[in-house]
């Protein structure tokens, strides 16, 4: 293993994957979406900006879908992507380097997929304090693909009828169901989720259907930890933990921190 990446496990050591050592690693939340939609066996899924591709492994490892493509700008991901699948035997996902703005992408049909995932990046340009790491800032603001960019390659690939699921920062979700309905993505599923039982929401979930309905499901609140700093249960369930942990910040089963 080379030096500068980490080979970390998640889902109880069910998924074991390489990550860069600095720079942009996944978070919590990318767990969070790859619990929270559910891939089936006949489908065709899409990951956009996918990173080490923590999401589609997880969506393959638990689904079964009979294609995963996970489509990232970054060619050192895109080529751990790729590495990450062989590593667990998921040869149903396959890495695309591309930029999700351009006018084509070859290997990608226009409303091809069934379900098309994302993790946008959650800070709007200059805000918050300046990220150094290329890869890293690429990845938390939006100094390359944002919001709209994403939401509009997500209508593009997905099929009429078919579903669209994203993790965003809930200070922005407004934003983010106000574009969504703009590119005829109406919201089904919508789950908050907060640090504790006691504070604000910190990131929102939420799945919405090509060209659907108009009425949406608001689901119970998922907090993550007690007031000691203990994970809930539904939490630990969550994240495939077995034991409460205290601090996820050195423990590779549950990776990265929250951005």
């Amino acid at each position: 293993m080379p030096a500068d990446e980490t080979l970390d496990s998640i889902l109880g050591g069910a998924i074991s994957l390489f990550q860069p050592r600095r720079g942009y690693r996944f978070s919590v939340d990318s767990m969070l979406l790859g619990r929270f939609v559910a891939a089936r066996p006949h489908q065709r899924v899409l990951e956009l900006g996918a990173g080490c591709g923590v999401i589609a492994l997880m969506l393959a490892h638990l689904g079964g879908p009979r294609e995963v493509l996970a489509l990232e700008l970054q060619p050192r991901l895109a080529d751990l992507i790729a590495s990450n699948a062989r590593l667990n035997d998921l040869a149903t996902v396959r890495a695309i380097c591309a930029d999700l703005r351009a006018r084509r992408i070859a290997e990608l049909e226009p409303a091809s997929f069934d379900l098309v995932v994302a993790n946008p990046p959650y800070r709007a340009l200059r805000s918050g304090r300046d990220v150094p790491e290329r890869g890293r800032r690429l990845g938390r603001t939006e100094t390359g693909a944002g919001l709209r960019d994403f939401v509009a390659a997500a209508r593009r690939f997905v099929r009429n009828g078919g579903r669209v699921a994203l993790v965003f920062t809930a200070s922005r979700s407004a934003e983010l169901i106000a574009t969504l309905r703009e590119y005829r993505l109406e919201p089904k599923r919508i789950r908050f989720v907060h640090p504790r039982a006691s504070a604000p929401a910190a990131s929102c979930l939420i799945e919405a259907r090509a060209d659907g309905g108009v009425e949406v499901t608001v689901e119970p609140p998922l907090w993550l930890h007690e007031g000691t700093g203990e994970y809930t249960a539904e939490a630990r369930w969550w994240l495939g933990l077995e034991t409460p942990l205290r601090n996820q910040a050195r423990n590779s089963d549950a990776s990265s921190a929250m951005r």
